[in-house]
């Protein structure tokens, strides 16, 4: 599934605290954050009687931190609970915001338009291995469309995220999310990289990856993948908006949403790679939905506000509040 990251004025997060001021509610949004679970499964977790768990719920859902759907299961229908947001981000600056639209643009890794790779290097669909390990030449396979991991121990992959917004459209800011790791031989869970994204062909930053992370098996990871392979990275959302390029709410650059000249009804494109005068020279893994531990393909985020007209069908609403 996606990442949401979701902003939230200083009024609209009472109901949220006041959602999360129990620790048995929060507990509950920590489990969740692992995966979906219905009633019985979170009251065994918790210890807590079902019907205690159910109010519990209630209140999460009114909040709009939780959505329930009704499934049947074994002994009947059961209701199935999972969490709306990933992250919530609370604005304090007490300034009236403009009235605010999403749309969230996903690429599987193995489309990209552009690719220079170097071995280590490889790619793999849910079923196989695409090519040969550590021959560029795979990188141009058709079966290389359906990859949901690829690695690379340098160079670069680019990637098209169109859109459909209107001409109206005014871009506020943009996220780039993807999960995302050294390339190492095997693995090697201390092997830092310096991973840098373009946009545009305009450098925003560069992020350290930690390493390459194994040992134990990723969440998503289909039974042929070997152990000694690399397992899984790390969630890494890169925002840009009028002030710079933040990772993880850590300001990374002062480049900003106008320097990247992201436009309604054009593609954007990304690209993710090693520069090669910088000093981790660690490559990059790029992990997409069925892959690592993350159920998500590369995601881009765009926030903008309309000038006016109509909205197509694809432009998504704020979640309600």
């Amino acid at each position: 599934m996606p990442y949401h990251i979701s902003d939230i004025s200083t009024p609209e997060s009472v109901a949220i605290f006041r959602a999360l001021a129990s620790e048995s509610r929060a507990r509950i949004m920590e489990m969740l954050g692992e995966r979906d679970m219905n009633i019985n499964e979170l009251s065994v977790a918790l210890g807590l009687a079902q019907p205690s768990i159910t109010k519990h719920i209630q209140i999460l859902e009114e909040a709009g931190l939780v959505i329930s759907d009704y499934l049947s299961g074994a002994q009947g229908m059961q209701k199935r609970c999972r969490k709306v947001h990933d992250r919530l981000i609370v604005d304090m600056s007490g300034k009236a915001k403009e009235k605010d639209y999403v749309i969230e643009i996903e690429v599987p890794v193995g489309m990209y338009t552009k690719a220079e790779v170097v071995p280590t290097c490889g790619l793999a669909t849910r079923d196989r291995l695409v090519g040969v390990i550590d021959d560029p030449l795979a990188f141009s396979f058709p079966d290389r469309a359906r990859a949901e991991i690829l690695w690379s121990g340098g160079g670069f992959v680019e990637y098209k995220f169109p859109n459909s917004l209107p001409v109206t459209s005014f871009i506020e800011s943009i996220e780039f999310i993807a999960e995302v790791a050294s390339e190492a031989p095997g693995y090697a869970n201390d092997y830092p990289s310096d991973i840098t994204i373009w946009i545009n062909d305009v450098e925003v930053g560069t992020w350290i990856s930690p390493g390459d992370p194994g040992g134990e098996k990723g969440r998503l990871n289909p039974s042929w993948w070997a152990d000694y392979m690399n397992q899984h990275g790390f969630l890494k959302a890169w925002r840009i908006n009028n002030e710079g390029t933040y990772v993880d709410d850590q300001k990374l650059s002062n480049v900003s949403i106008a320097d990247l000249n992201v436009q309604p009804w054009q593609a954007t494109r990304i690209r993710i790679g090693i520069k090669p005068e910088d000093a981790n020279q660690g490559g990059f893994t790029l992990f997409g939905k069925g892959f690592g531990s993350f159920e998500q393909d590369l995601l881009l985020r765009i926030h903008h506000s309309t000038r006016g007209g109509d909205l197509p069908e694809n432009v998504k609403k704020p979640l309600a509040k």
